[in-house]
């Protein structure tokens, strides 16, 4: 495993976050074919360790691990860059786009740009999937394990919390009872052991963490008063960041029913236009935060003018969502390393991964689903709905984009810059100049 320097490590989460659109799958697809693959700063266990830790906590889990990722090679400091890096250039392209939204000025060719582009991430989100599952279900019980995961969150929607919870427990007890049945090197090879934790220190970053993640609310109280569109925002969304359990897709149509039939702060289509932006845009897709307060505070703007009042509403929501996600990963970071070295703990922390690769497969299929077929039927069966992709509505521009870009990385062995320079040109122009 090599080490970076600060400097390098910069260069990189600049490029990972230039390239985190699609969302949690593809994400993660993303900087495990980097920092894993490419630049082998972090082994595979340890980039799933951290992983089953982000999957488990509140918040967008690919931003959470990549905060993870840089806390484990260069501190709070290193943390600290890579998840603000990740954030910010969706923050900036959706800041762009809702002025241009709130001056109903066509927002369309964002579509058009980002058209190919899926396509290439969705083949990078496959690659992804094979090589994280030929990993870690290397064991029967493990592939069942991973398998019982995927069909229960994508055919059962059984919640997130549930099916992790159900592995961490069977692989607690197979370390126990059935270890042969989580496979050989259950422990870290590594000889390198951590410094002991504090609990002092776990309990200073917490109240630091949580004091500057209400200073919104401290400075805008006593000026703007607690029924100001600003406050509200602050409180709603911190309210929306501790309860975003299995990440945006699980917590977006509570977003979607409470900005839209209780605070009556966007109508329904501009919901949707939202997400569409979120989509099309680097970053987690729970930024969508940012367009509803946005678009919140821009049509409630006093006492500011309708821009400023615009800008402070990203800023709120953006600081009140993501803010308590770097509290989580410097107060658990180091718990979490520590127990790598726990036979149970290590036992319980397979089974989630096992969990959650079905978790992933299950994010992967559902974006490729809306990548290459256009409209879904929603089949009801036995009080299970499904939505399944019409056949006929198969988008023949993106399956075909998507095969050349499983080529190019798969036999071609192209870099991710070059696919994605590729595609996007290829299909900005096939969706600008049909036929």
């Amino acid at each position: 495993m090599n080490s970076p320097t600060l400097q390098q490590a910069i260069v990189v989460w600049v490029r990972v976050a230039l390239l985190s659109f699609g969302g949690p799958a593809a994400q993660i697809a993303v900087m495990h074919r980097i920092v894993v693959e490419e630049k082998r700063w972090v082994d595979e266990p340890r980039f799933m360790h951290a992983l089953n830790f982000c999957m488990l906590l509140p918040g967008p889990e690919a931003q959470q691990l990549a905060t993870y990722l840089g806390w484990l090679m260069h501190g709070v400091r290193g943390g600290l860059i890579a998840g603000i890096l990740f954030i910010l250039p969706g923050f900036f392209a959706i800041l762009a786009l809702s002025f241009l939204y709130a001056y109903l000025l066509d927002v369309s060719l964002v579509a058009a740009l980002f058209f190919g582009l899926k396509a290439a991430v969705l083949a990078l989100v496959l690659l992804a999937v094979k090589k994280i599952a030929s990993k870690a279900l290397m064991t029967r019980p493990l592939a069942a394990t991973g398998a019982v995961s995927f069909i229960s969150i994508a055919i059962f929607d059984v919640p997130f919390p549930l099916i992790i919870s159900a592995a961490a427990f069977a692989g607690y007890l197979w370390a126990k009872q059935r270890p042969a049945w989580l496979g050989d090197s259950l422990l870290p090879a590594d000889s390198w052991r951590p410094q002991p934790v504090s609990m002092t220190g776990t309990a200073r970053v917490l109240l630091i963490g949580f004091v500057i993640w209400l200073l919104p609310l401290i400075l805008m109280l006593p000026t703007l008063g607690g029924d100001h569109v600003l406050v509200t925002e602050a409180l709603f969304f911190s309210k929306v960041a501790v309860v975003t359990f299995g990440g945006a897709y699980s917590v977006l149509a509570y977003i979607a029913q409470q900005a839209v039939d209780v605070y009556q702060w966007l109508l329904p289509d501009e919901m949707l236009d939202g997400l569409g932006m979120a989509e099309s845009t680097p970053g987690p897709l729970i930024q969508v935060v940012q367009f509803v307060g946005f678009m919140a505070a821009f049509r409630d703007a006093a006492p500011f003018s309708p821009p400023v009042a615009a800008v402070l509403g990203s800023l709120v929501t953006t600081w009140a969502a993501f803010v308590p996600c770097f509290v989580f990963v410097f107060a658990g970071a180091p718990h979490i390393e520590r127990l790598r070295h726990n036979m149970a703990i290590a036992g319980a922390l397979r089974g989630i991964t096992a969990a959650v690769v079905g978790v992933i497969a299950s994010l992967a299929l559902w974006f490729a689903s809306h990548v290459l077929f256009a409209e879904h039927r929603l089949i009801e069966f036995a009080g299970v709905g499904l939505s399944l992709p019409m056949p006929a509505s198969i988008d023949l521009a993106s399956l075909s984009l998507f095969a050349g870009a499983l080529l190019a990385l798969l036999k071609l062995n192209w870099g991710i810059g070059r696919v994605l320079i590729i595609t996007v040109a290829v299909g900005a122009g096939l969706d600008l100049f049909p036929g």
